[in-house]
């Protein structure tokens, strides 16, 4: 699997198309399986299938965001599903606060388990559509605008798009372990 680091070595028009097929990819794994079979956890603290899917579709909104955010505002700082910003006090986060983006809490208070994954995977790419729509109308500079991971640092949009390629990759081969019966 390609890391985000591999990822940003290669040409971004590579990221771009690997974002291209993610969508199709995920579709194409999920074809002609039961909702029982998405819906399955190989393990209880792993995702099922369907999970993923719409840890994809949620996160997709998210990534449009900050890449119209990175337009509008110079270095905008981002937080991250998962991740505790090193700084907790700037973000108003006292001692015994949830995680700001936990995408399990996400997965259970969305009730990821009660959607209907073909829908899902309907707005996942539509989603994906539009963030690859508003990629391809960026100049050169652009590009170049850049945000703050609070993990990772400075991002540039080329940087996250290496990033959401990873992603995509991750969540494929989670995808498909989850329906082999693999955590």
């Amino acid at each position: 699997m390609t890391t985000r680091m591999e990822y940003a070595q290669q040409p971004v028009g590579r990221c771009l198309e690997r974002m291209e097929r993610a969508v199709d990819e995920v579709a194409a794994a999920i074809d002609g399986q039961s909702d029982a079979s998405l819906s399955r956890r190989p393990v209880p603290a792993s995702w099922s299938a369907k999970e993923v899917v719409c840890h994809l579709r949620d996160i997709e909104e998210l990534f449009l965001l900050r890449f119209r955010s990175m337009l509008a505002l110079d270095e905008p700082t981002f937080l991250v599903l998962g991740e505790m910003p090193s700084d907790r006090t700037a973000w108003g986060i006292i001692e015994g606060d949830a995680l700001p983006l936990d995408p399990d809490r996400w997965a259970e208070e969305r009730q990821y388990l009660r959607n209907d994954t073909g829908q899902a995977i309907a707005a996942l790419r539509r989603r994906r559509q539009e963030t690859l729509a508003l990629l391809g109308r960026l100049g050169a500079e652009q590009w170049q605008r850049g945000s703050v991971h609070v993990t990772l640092g400075r991002m540039t949009c080329a940087d996250w798009v290496a990033l959401i390629a990873a992603h995509d990759d991750k969540h494929l081969a989670q995808l498909r372990r989850a329906l082999q019966g693999h955590p």
